[in-house]
């Protein structure tokens, strides 16, 4: 089994890939599959959060690109940027992560936050596409 164990600051050519959901994105250490059916334990230091685009590198030295899984989300839109303010400030307040876009916000499907915001004026729809939240304002890298 490979042992991936670094993360390289800068997305290089990869012979293999690795895609993960957000949620799964956000643990430095687990079993994980990669893309071409092998298995691998993920081993990095804690508090890495990946992203899709990332590379990582395996203890033999076999590169691996990290790739955003499709997954379930809510976009709420609106024109007005003082609605847009608000629904981000209850999400936020809620501990909701978030992937901000020019007039919209993009979050795990929710039928309850769907409502909360639909409430508050904005649009919402639903697709299926990756996931990359903020990464908050203390965090360092992406």
């Amino acid at each position: 089994m490979l042992h991936i164990t670094e993360r390289i600051a800068d997305p290089i050519p990869c012979n293999t890939s690795l895609t993960l959901p957000f949620d799964l994105r956000q643990k430095s250490r687990q079993r994980v599959r990669l893309d071409d059916g092998r298995e691998a334990a993920l081993i990095l230091p804690r508090g890495v959060v990946l992203r899709g685009g990332d590379s990582l590198r395996a203890d033999g030295g076999e590169l691996i690109a990290v790739r955003a899984a499709i997954e379930a989300v809510s976009i709420a839109s609106s024109d007005d940027a003082r609605l847009l303010a608000r629904a981000a400030y209850h999400l936020g307040n809620r501990h909701v992560p978030v992937q901000v876009g020019a007039g919209w916000l993009r979050y795990g499907r929710d039928h309850v936050l769907d409502d909360m915001l639909h409430g508050l004026g904005l649009s919402v729809r639903h697709e299926e596409s990756p996931f990359e939240p903020e990464s908050g304002a203390y965090q360092h890298g992406h």
